[in-house]
């Protein structure tokens, strides 16, 4: 499925987009971790539970569960909220 990158994370996969599988939001961003090392972590807590500042949209539908299950088909977009002083 096709996944589209902000801009924060960018540095991580070179482009505004990446390929990557699974059937579940878990998988999926496993997937993405093997292809981009470090870019899980920056969505994915040490609970292993989404980030307050994360949002996970599948086919403009937001996903809030990691073992949410995925089509193939998807187009999964990964939103992070900016925030600053």
């Amino acid at each position: 499925m096709k996944v589209l990158i902000p801009g924060a994370l960018r540095s991580y996969v070179e482009n505004g987009h990446a390929e990557a599988g699974g059937a579940t939001l878990a998988a999926v961003l496993a997937d993405l971790e093997r292809s981009y090392p470090g870019i899980r972590f920056r969505v994915i807590d040490e609970q292993d539970r989404i980030r307050p500042h994360v949002r996970f949209f599948a086919d403009g539908v937001q996903v809030r569960d990691l073992r949410q299950p995925l089509a193939t088909a998807s187009e999964l977009v990964i939103v992070q909220a900016l925030s600053g002083g």
